[in-house]
Formats: C-alpha cells, structure tokens, sequence
C-alpha cells in the first residue's frame, strides 16, 4: 500500500479525549496549603511535592491541596 496517498479523513471517531485533565490542565502553583480531609490539619505545600504524597501529621490520612477540597 502507498503510504502516500493514505486519505487521513475530517477526524469524525468516536474520541471522547481532549479534555485538559485536573485542575483545567494548570498547575496550582507553588503557594498554598495541603490539608487533611479528614481531621482538617494545614500544612504549608511545598513546592514540587503533590500533597496525595504526604500523610496527615496528626491522623496519617492522605493530605490533598487546599484549593481541591473546596470544589
């Protein structure tokens, strides 16, 4: 087959993609804070560390950014 002359057509599947992920596809930033959903500890983020990767100093509970938990 001619690679060539492939008719690469309008794009019409059934895709559902294209969306821009979390957060409308930016990041939040280097400020803020992470918190526990869970008992409400604040701790200062820090930046290039996602708050899921840190655990709750007081109750061990996954910490999440403090601008997510207020959607």
């Amino acid at each position: 087959m001619d690679k060539t002359n492939l008719n690469l057509g309008q794009g019409r599947g059934l895709g559902r993609g294209g969306g821009r992920g979390r957060n409308k596809g930016g990041a939040l930033g280097p400020g803020g804070f992470c918190v526990c959903a869970k008992c409400g500890e604040k701790i200062s983020h820090q930046q290039g560390v996602k708050c899921t990767t840190i655990k709750c100093p007081e109750c061990g509970h996954t910490m999440i950014r403090e601008e997510l938990l207020k959607k």
